[in-house]
């Protein structure tokens, strides 16, 4: 049975290692981009909405529809040591 030669030997481990790092640098980039995604749903919900409900208010007063309350925003961290108290 041939033993595999050197150079065999290295070409799979760099080959392991850059598929190592490819890995590790996607799964940064999917970490990263899921932490902007959240930030920004909770930027939206709670600097924009409610001026997007204000506005919404007025323009039905204005047509003469009465619109309920709109609903509060609460979110679950379930990242934060006191889990599932909503903020």
């Amino acid at each position: 049975m041939p033993t595999p030669s050197l150079i065999t030997i290295s070409l799979t481990a760099a080959s392991a290692g850059a598929q190592l790092v490819v890995l590790l640098r996607w799964l940064h980039r999917r970490m990263r981009d899921d932490e902007v995604n959240r930030q920004f749903i909770r930027d939206i919900a709670h600097h924009h909405l409610p001026h997007i409900y204000e506005a919404l208010h007025k323009i039905a007063a204005k047509q003469g529809i009465l619109l309920s309350l709109p609903p509060s925003v609460h979110f679950m961290d379930f990242e934060e040591p006191d889990r599932g108290k909503p903020h």
